[in-house]
Protein backbone atom coordinates (compact mmCIF):
# COMPACT_ATOMS: atom_id res chain seq x y z
CA UNK A 1 0.00 0.00 0.00
CA UNK A 2 1.51 3.50 -1.03
CA UNK A 3 0.49 6.89 0.35
CA UNK A 4 -0.59 9.47 -2.18
CA UNK A 5 -0.76 13.08 -1.48
CA UNK A 6 -2.99 15.04 -4.25
CA UNK A 7 -2.70 18.87 -3.95
CA UNK A 8 -3.88 21.04 -6.57
CA UNK A 9 -4.95 24.31 -7.06
CA UNK A 10 -7.98 25.56 -8.46
CA UNK A 11 -8.76 24.90 -12.06
CA UNK A 12 -9.83 28.58 -12.57
CA UNK A 13 -13.14 28.55 -14.19
CA UNK A 14 -13.87 25.12 -13.99
CA UNK A 15 -13.10 23.65 -10.91
CA UNK A 16 -12.23 23.97 -7.28
CA UNK A 17 -9.13 22.66 -6.26
CA UNK A 18 -11.35 20.44 -3.47
CA UNK A 19 -13.68 19.08 -6.14
CA UNK A 20 -10.44 18.05 -8.45
CA UNK A 21 -8.42 16.63 -5.58
CA UNK A 22 -11.73 14.28 -4.93
CA UNK A 23 -11.83 13.90 -8.87
CA UNK A 24 -7.93 12.70 -8.99
CA UNK A 25 -8.60 10.67 -6.02
CA UNK A 26 -11.66 8.77 -7.53
CA UNK A 27 -9.50 7.88 -10.64
CA UNK A 28 -6.48 6.59 -8.74
CA UNK A 29 -8.79 4.88 -6.50
CA UNK A 30 -10.44 2.87 -9.25
CA UNK A 31 -6.88 1.70 -10.12
CA UNK A 32 -5.55 1.10 -6.67
CA UNK A 33 -7.80 0.62 -3.93
CA UNK A 34 -5.46 -0.09 -0.89
CA UNK A 35 -3.61 2.93 -1.52
CA UNK A 36 -3.96 5.59 1.18
CA UNK A 37 -5.12 8.95 -0.24
CA UNK A 38 -4.84 12.50 1.14
CA UNK A 39 -6.49 15.35 -0.06
CA UNK A 40 -4.81 18.42 0.43
CA UNK A 41 -5.73 21.15 -1.83
CA UNK A 42 -3.59 24.01 -2.23
CA UNK A 43 -4.08 27.77 -3.07
CA UNK A 44 -1.66 30.91 -3.37
CA UNK A 45 -3.65 33.51 -1.91
CA UNK A 46 -6.84 33.55 -4.58
CA UNK A 47 -10.03 32.26 -5.19
CA UNK A 48 -10.51 29.34 -2.40
CA UNK A 49 -7.76 30.36 -0.29
CA UNK A 50 -10.21 30.35 2.83
CA UNK A 51 -12.00 27.42 1.49
CA UNK A 52 -8.47 25.03 1.64
CA UNK A 53 -7.25 26.44 5.06
CA UNK A 54 -10.20 25.78 6.85
CA UNK A 55 -10.49 22.62 5.69
CA UNK A 56 -6.73 21.66 6.06
CA UNK A 57 -6.61 23.12 9.56
CA UNK A 58 -8.25 21.40 12.29
CA UNK A 59 -10.75 23.80 14.40
CA UNK A 60 -10.95 26.62 12.03
CA UNK A 61 -13.89 28.50 12.15
CA UNK A 62 -15.83 30.27 10.09
CA UNK A 63 -17.23 34.02 11.03
CA UNK A 64 -19.59 36.64 9.28
CA UNK A 65 -20.36 40.17 9.14
CA UNK A 66 -23.37 41.18 11.44
CA UNK A 67 -25.04 42.45 7.16
CA UNK A 68 -23.89 42.28 4.29
CA UNK A 69 -21.25 43.98 3.05
CA UNK A 70 -20.50 46.07 -0.06
CA UNK A 71 -19.45 43.86 -3.73
CA UNK A 72 -17.47 45.76 -5.93
CA UNK A 73 -20.46 46.99 -7.74
CA UNK A 74 -22.18 48.34 -4.69
CA UNK A 75 -24.72 45.28 -4.70
CA UNK A 76 -24.66 43.40 -1.23
CA UNK A 77 -23.14 40.43 -0.95
CA UNK A 78 -21.84 38.18 2.07
CA UNK A 79 -18.87 38.93 4.25
CA UNK A 80 -17.00 35.72 5.69
CA UNK A 81 -13.33 35.16 6.87
CA UNK A 82 -12.10 32.34 9.22
CA UNK A 83 -10.58 32.45 12.24
CA UNK A 84 -7.60 29.87 12.94
CA UNK A 85 -7.20 28.25 16.93
CA UNK A 86 -4.01 30.58 17.22
CA UNK A 87 -6.49 33.48 16.67
CA UNK A 88 -4.84 34.93 13.39
CA UNK A 89 -7.93 35.59 10.78
CA UNK A 90 -7.70 35.07 7.19
CA UNK A 91 -9.63 37.11 4.76
CA UNK A 92 -9.85 36.70 1.14
CA UNK A 93 -10.17 39.62 -0.95
CA UNK A 94 -12.43 37.56 -3.74
CA UNK A 95 -14.87 36.61 -1.53
CA UNK A 96 -16.51 40.09 -0.93
CA UNK A 97 -14.48 41.72 -3.71
CA UNK A 98 -14.32 39.47 -6.59
CA UNK A 99 -14.40 39.52 -9.82
CA UNK A 100 -17.34 36.87 -10.56
CA UNK A 101 -19.61 39.22 -8.26
CA UNK A 102 -19.67 41.86 -11.04
CA UNK A 103 -23.09 41.86 -12.70
CA UNK A 104 -21.42 44.06 -15.59
CA UNK A 105 -17.71 44.51 -15.73
CA UNK A 106 -16.78 47.71 -14.63
CA UNK A 107 -12.62 48.66 -14.51
CA UNK A 108 -12.81 52.32 -13.28
CA UNK A 109 -15.76 52.05 -10.98
CA UNK A 110 -15.40 48.61 -9.10
CA UNK A 111 -13.43 49.07 -5.51
CA UNK A 112 -12.78 47.43 -2.52
CA UNK A 113 -15.13 48.60 0.13
CA UNK A 114 -16.37 44.97 1.36
CA UNK A 115 -12.94 44.01 2.14
CA UNK A 116 -12.45 46.69 4.07
CA UNK A 117 -15.77 46.17 5.54
CA UNK A 118 -14.16 42.52 6.55
CA UNK A 119 -11.41 43.42 7.59
CA UNK A 120 -13.04 45.98 10.25
CA UNK A 121 -14.72 43.20 11.71
CA UNK A 122 -12.08 40.66 12.04
CA UNK A 123 -10.06 43.54 13.73
CA UNK A 124 -12.84 44.17 16.04
CA UNK A 125 -14.03 40.74 16.61
CA UNK A 126 -10.01 40.12 18.26
CA UNK A 127 -8.44 38.96 15.65
CA UNK A 128 -4.17 38.53 16.92
CA UNK A 129 -2.92 38.60 13.62
CA UNK A 130 -4.10 39.06 9.79
CA UNK A 131 -3.36 36.96 6.79
CA UNK A 132 -5.46 38.76 3.47
CA UNK A 133 -5.81 36.40 0.25
CA UNK A 134 -4.81 38.89 -2.88
CA UNK A 135 -6.31 37.54 -6.01
CA UNK A 136 -9.40 37.12 -8.15
CA UNK A 137 -10.44 41.12 -7.56
CA UNK A 138 -12.81 43.02 -9.78
CA UNK A 139 -11.22 46.01 -9.06
CA UNK A 140 -8.05 48.79 -9.72
CA UNK A 141 -8.43 51.36 -6.96
CA UNK A 142 -5.00 50.96 -4.77
CA UNK A 143 -7.12 49.46 -2.29
CA UNK A 144 -8.49 52.73 -1.40
CA UNK A 145 -12.13 51.48 -0.87
CA UNK A 146 -10.79 48.71 1.89
CA UNK A 147 -8.74 51.51 3.63
CA UNK A 148 -11.80 53.85 3.22
CA UNK A 149 -14.00 51.32 5.56
CA UNK A 150 -10.83 51.14 8.29
CA UNK A 151 -11.48 54.65 8.78
CA UNK A 152 -8.65 56.49 6.12
CA UNK A 153 -9.82 59.75 3.99
CA UNK A 154 -9.07 60.30 0.80
CA UNK A 155 -9.57 63.95 0.09
CA UNK A 156 -10.39 66.69 -2.81
CA UNK A 157 -8.68 70.02 -2.95
CA UNK A 158 -11.61 71.17 -1.15
CA UNK A 159 -11.46 68.81 1.62
CA UNK A 160 -14.32 65.95 0.07
CA UNK A 161 -14.19 62.57 -0.26
CA UNK A 162 -13.00 61.18 -3.80
CA UNK A 163 -15.29 59.27 -5.85
CA UNK A 164 -15.12 55.90 -5.77
CA UNK A 165 -12.94 53.10 -7.94
CA UNK A 166 -10.11 53.68 -9.81
CA UNK A 167 -11.60 56.49 -11.60
CA UNK A 168 -11.69 58.94 -8.20
CA UNK A 169 -7.89 58.99 -8.22
CA UNK A 170 -7.43 61.46 -10.02
CA UNK A 171 -9.33 63.55 -7.96
CA UNK A 172 -6.92 62.53 -4.59
CA UNK A 173 -5.23 65.37 -3.21
CA UNK A 174 -4.53 64.41 0.35
CA UNK A 175 -5.14 61.44 2.82
CA UNK A 176 -6.25 61.79 6.69
CA UNK A 177 -5.41 57.98 8.33
CA UNK A 178 -5.77 60.07 11.81
CA UNK A 179 -9.17 57.89 12.24
CA UNK A 180 -7.36 54.76 10.84
CA UNK A 181 -8.48 51.39 12.41
CA UNK A 182 -5.18 49.61 13.91
CA UNK A 183 -4.32 46.95 12.61
CA UNK A 184 -4.18 43.97 15.00
CA UNK A 185 -0.98 43.59 17.22
CA UNK A 186 0.56 40.89 15.19
CA UNK A 187 0.75 42.55 11.98
CA UNK A 188 -1.20 42.06 8.39
CA UNK A 189 0.31 39.88 5.72
CA UNK A 190 -0.51 39.82 2.44
CA UNK A 191 -0.84 36.87 0.50
CA UNK A 192 -0.37 36.64 -3.04
CA UNK A 193 1.60 35.38 -6.37
CA UNK A 194 2.17 38.46 -8.29
CA UNK A 195 5.39 40.06 -8.51
CA UNK A 196 3.72 43.20 -10.77
CA UNK A 197 4.30 46.70 -9.08
CA UNK A 198 1.79 49.12 -8.97
CA UNK A 199 2.56 50.99 -12.67
CA UNK A 200 3.95 50.77 -15.81
CA UNK A 201 3.51 48.13 -18.43
CA UNK A 202 4.36 45.20 -16.08
CA UNK A 203 1.98 47.30 -13.24
CA UNK A 204 -1.57 46.53 -12.19
CA UNK A 205 -3.50 47.90 -14.87
CA UNK A 206 -1.66 46.92 -17.48
CA UNK A 207 -1.27 42.57 -16.66
CA UNK A 208 -4.73 42.44 -14.82
CA UNK A 209 -6.94 45.17 -15.96
CA UNK A 210 -8.19 43.80 -19.52
CA UNK A 211 -9.67 40.79 -17.57
CA UNK A 212 -11.69 42.99 -15.30
CA UNK A 213 -13.15 44.76 -18.61
CA UNK A 214 -10.50 47.22 -19.87
CA UNK A 215 -10.10 48.66 -22.60
CA UNK A 216 -6.35 50.18 -23.86
CA UNK A 217 -8.00 53.50 -23.07
CA UNK A 218 -9.06 51.93 -19.12
CA UNK A 219 -5.40 50.68 -18.74
CA UNK A 220 -3.81 53.94 -19.88
CA UNK A 221 -6.36 55.89 -17.21
CA UNK A 222 -6.04 53.23 -14.26
CA UNK A 223 -2.48 53.22 -14.62
CA UNK A 224 -2.14 57.05 -14.56
CA UNK A 225 -5.06 57.28 -12.02
CA UNK A 226 -2.63 54.56 -9.67
CA UNK A 227 0.43 56.83 -10.51
CA UNK A 228 -1.28 59.60 -8.74
CA UNK A 229 -2.24 57.84 -6.01
CA UNK A 230 1.30 56.79 -5.43
CA UNK A 231 2.37 60.86 -5.81
CA UNK A 232 -0.15 61.30 -2.81
CA UNK A 233 0.56 58.65 -0.56
CA UNK A 234 4.32 58.07 -1.24
CA UNK A 235 5.90 54.30 -0.05
CA UNK A 236 7.24 52.29 -2.88
CA UNK A 237 4.88 51.59 -5.83
CA UNK A 238 7.93 50.00 -7.67
CA UNK A 239 8.36 47.39 -4.75
CA UNK A 240 7.35 44.13 -6.33
CA UNK A 241 3.71 42.71 -5.64
CA UNK A 242 2.42 46.33 -4.92
CA UNK A 243 0.22 45.90 -8.21
CA UNK A 244 -1.63 42.76 -6.60
CA UNK A 245 -5.54 43.21 -6.87
CA UNK A 246 -5.71 46.35 -8.33
CA UNK A 247 -3.13 47.77 -6.18
CA UNK A 248 -4.66 46.94 -2.98
CA UNK A 249 -1.72 45.22 -1.67
CA UNK A 250 0.60 48.78 -2.52
CA UNK A 251 -2.47 50.98 -0.71
CA UNK A 252 -2.69 48.32 2.44
CA UNK A 253 1.33 48.36 2.71
CA UNK A 254 1.73 51.74 2.39
CA UNK A 255 -0.97 52.75 4.79
CA UNK A 256 -1.94 49.76 7.07
CA UNK A 257 1.49 48.67 7.39
CA UNK A 258 1.07 45.19 5.98
CA UNK A 259 3.94 43.22 4.50
CA UNK A 260 3.62 40.99 0.95
CA UNK A 261 4.76 37.37 1.52
CA UNK A 262 4.08 34.50 -0.68
CA UNK A 263 0.45 33.39 -1.13
CA UNK A 264 1.46 29.89 -1.88
CA UNK A 265 4.46 29.71 0.59
CA UNK A 266 2.05 30.92 3.56
CA UNK A 267 -1.09 28.26 2.43
CA UNK A 268 1.17 25.39 2.11
CA UNK A 269 2.93 26.08 6.00
CA UNK A 270 -0.54 26.41 7.36
CA UNK A 271 -2.49 23.40 5.79
CA UNK A 272 0.90 21.28 6.79
CA UNK A 273 2.17 20.31 3.36
CA UNK A 274 6.24 19.88 3.85
CA UNK A 275 5.29 17.47 7.04
CA UNK A 276 2.75 15.65 4.88
CA UNK A 277 4.97 14.83 2.07
CA UNK A 278 7.80 13.94 4.30
CA UNK A 279 5.88 10.26 4.26
CA UNK A 280 4.33 10.01 1.29
CA UNK A 281 5.17 7.81 -1.90
CA UNK A 282 4.02 10.44 -4.71
CA UNK A 283 2.30 13.93 -4.90
CA UNK A 284 0.09 14.98 -7.20
CA UNK A 285 -0.61 18.50 -8.39
CA UNK A 286 -1.88 20.43 -11.09
CA UNK A 287 -4.12 23.38 -12.14
CA UNK A 288 -5.90 24.94 -15.40
CA UNK A 289 -3.02 25.96 -17.63
CA UNK A 290 0.41 25.26 -16.91
CA UNK A 291 3.33 27.24 -17.93
CA UNK A 292 7.18 28.54 -16.96
CA UNK A 293 5.09 31.48 -14.86
CA UNK A 294 3.70 28.67 -13.11
CA UNK A 295 6.86 27.95 -11.41
CA UNK A 296 7.38 31.25 -10.28
CA UNK A 297 5.78 31.71 -7.24
CA UNK A 298 2.04 29.78 -7.84
CA UNK A 299 1.20 27.24 -5.55
CA UNK A 300 1.86 24.25 -7.96
CA UNK A 301 5.09 25.56 -7.70
CA UNK A 302 5.41 25.34 -4.35
CA UNK A 303 4.24 21.81 -4.08
CA UNK A 304 6.81 20.76 -6.96
CA UNK A 305 9.56 22.26 -4.86
CA UNK A 306 8.32 20.98 -1.61
CA UNK A 307 8.34 17.59 -2.94
CA UNK A 308 11.82 18.02 -4.33
CA UNK A 309 13.14 18.78 -0.55
CA UNK A 310 11.46 15.66 0.51
CA UNK A 311 12.46 13.62 -2.30
CA UNK A 312 9.06 12.43 -2.84
CA UNK A 313 7.98 11.85 -6.75
CA UNK A 314 5.61 14.55 -8.30
CA UNK A 315 3.15 14.58 -10.99
CA UNK A 316 1.48 17.52 -12.48
CA UNK A 317 -2.14 17.56 -13.72
CA UNK A 318 -3.25 20.42 -16.26
CA UNK A 319 -6.00 21.43 -18.80
CA UNK A 320 -2.78 22.12 -20.81
CA UNK A 321 1.13 22.73 -21.36
CA UNK A 322 2.46 25.70 -23.11
CA UNK A 323 5.50 24.09 -24.49
CA UNK A 324 8.02 26.36 -22.52
CA UNK A 325 5.79 24.67 -19.59
CA UNK A 326 6.51 21.35 -20.62
CA UNK A 327 10.39 21.52 -21.11
CA UNK A 328 10.68 22.91 -17.52
CA UNK A 329 8.75 19.78 -16.23
CA UNK A 330 11.00 17.72 -18.35
CA UNK A 331 13.97 19.17 -17.13
CA UNK A 332 12.99 18.33 -13.65
CA UNK A 333 11.93 14.69 -14.53
CA UNK A 334 8.49 15.60 -12.88
CA UNK A 335 5.58 13.54 -14.80
CA UNK A 336 2.73 15.36 -16.57
CA UNK A 337 -0.95 14.73 -17.48
CA UNK A 338 -2.80 17.14 -20.22
CA UNK A 339 -6.80 16.96 -19.95
CA UNK A 340 -6.52 18.27 -23.20
CA UNK A 341 -5.06 15.83 -24.79
CA UNK A 342 -7.53 13.36 -22.74
CA UNK A 343 -10.41 14.79 -23.79
CA UNK A 344 -9.06 15.30 -27.55
CA UNK A 345 -10.02 19.15 -27.10
CA UNK A 346 -9.71 22.31 -24.81
CA UNK A 347 -13.16 22.89 -24.76
CA UNK A 348 -14.63 19.12 -23.87
CA UNK A 349 -11.87 18.99 -20.85
CA UNK A 350 -13.28 22.34 -19.69
CA UNK A 351 -16.94 21.18 -20.19
CA UNK A 352 -16.42 18.04 -18.11
CA UNK A 353 -13.36 18.55 -16.20
CA UNK A 354 -14.35 16.35 -13.25
CA UNK A 355 -14.17 13.24 -15.65
CA UNK A 356 -10.98 13.94 -17.38
CA UNK A 357 -9.02 14.72 -13.84
CA UNK A 358 -10.55 11.09 -12.69
CA UNK A 359 -8.70 9.79 -15.73
CA UNK A 360 -5.75 11.20 -15.44
CA UNK A 361 -6.08 10.02 -11.93
CA UNK A 362 -6.25 6.49 -13.14
CA UNK A 363 -3.56 7.02 -15.76
CA UNK A 364 -0.84 7.67 -12.81
CA UNK A 365 -2.16 4.95 -10.63
CA UNK A 366 -1.40 2.53 -13.25
CA UNK A 367 1.97 4.20 -14.23
CA UNK A 368 3.11 4.31 -10.28
CA UNK A 369 2.28 0.52 -10.07
CA UNK A 370 3.62 -0.38 -13.18
CA UNK A 371 7.26 0.48 -11.79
Amino acid sequence: MSRIIISPDSFKGTITGEEAARALRDGWSSVAPDDEILLLPQADGGEGTCDVIANAVPDAEWKSTAEPVTGPDGRPVPGRWIVLPSGEAVVELAIPSGLPLMKVKDPRGAQTRGLGQVLKAAVQAGASKLSIGLGGSASTDGGVGALRELGVHFLTSDGHEIGEGGRGLMELASIDSSQMVAPPAGGVRLLCDVTSPLTGPTGSAAIFGPQKGATPTDVAYLDDALAHLAQVAGGEPDYPGTGAAGGTAYGLMVLWGASIVSGAQEVAKLTGLSEELSHADMAITGEGSFDVSSLAGKAVATIIDAAAQTHTPCAVVAGGFTPEGLAALDARGIARVSLTELAGHASRAMAEPAHFLAQAGAQLAGDFHAH
